[in-house]
């Protein structure tokens, strides 16, 4: 298990370079392994290095697409697989460890591609306005997949928002609550931005 100050989401990739010696420890296990898998769950409270940090317990299988191995460090990029449960942690020595059960798929029929649509054209033009203003992750016109059981949890990825809204929208049960959620937090979002945003230029233009 690889806890971290971010969320992962299925189908969005994970670029890590990893130093310390408990996870440089754990992902040489790892590739040892076929499957080259481990999880990623959010930190509730701590800091990814030192331990010691308290974590929220449901996550995603990260699948390890490409690696660079040096001394003292890895340089490696995974991409979000299925969604797991922590069941029990298993503990820290020589690096964190769980039992986990894997979370169901997301049914997305026919009848959920308009939503779907709708929440990514929210979303790609929420990233429109704020690319105006602030470096984003993700630009507004990023491909993704075709597939709609990955762009669903794309569409998630890019949306600008914190992680504890993130964790929110992956424990979705249903793809009607995921979406719901998704454009009510993006909405707010928006209205969040462009308020700091009609603060910073009242600012500039105060002259008194």
């Amino acid at each position: 298990m690889f806890p971290l100050g971010a969320v992962l989401f299925p189908g969005m990739p994970l670029p890590l370079r990893v130093f310390e010696p408990r996870y440089v420890a754990m992902l040489a296990a790892v590739l040892e392994d076929p499957q080259r898998e481990f999880g990623v769950v959010l930190i509730e409270r701590g800091s990814e290095v030192g331990g010691g940090d308290v974590r929220f317990d449901v996550g995603t299988v990260a699948r390890i697409a490409s690696v660079d191995v040096a001394e003292g460090w890895i340089e490696l990029v995974a991409t979000g697989a299925e969604r797991l449960e922590v069941v029990r942690w298993l503990g820290d020595d020589p690096f964190p460890r769980a039992e986990v059960r894997e979370l169901p798929t997301l049914d997305l029929d026919a009848s959920a591609l308009p939503a779907l649509d709708a929440a990514e054209a929210l979303v790609r033009a929420t990233l429109t306005r704020a690319s105006e203003f602030v470096e984003l992750t993700w630009p507004p016109d990023v491909v993704l997949s075709a597939r709609p059981f990955e762009r669903i949890w794309q569409v998630a990825g890019i949306a600008p928002l914190g992680s504890l809204d993130q964790l929110t929208l992956l424990r979705s049960t249903t793809a009607a609550e995921l979406l719901t959620t998704l454009v009510e937090e993006t909405r707010a979002a928006d209205v969040r931005l462009t308020t700091v945003w009609a603060d910073d230029d009242d600012a500039d233009g105060d002259v008194s």
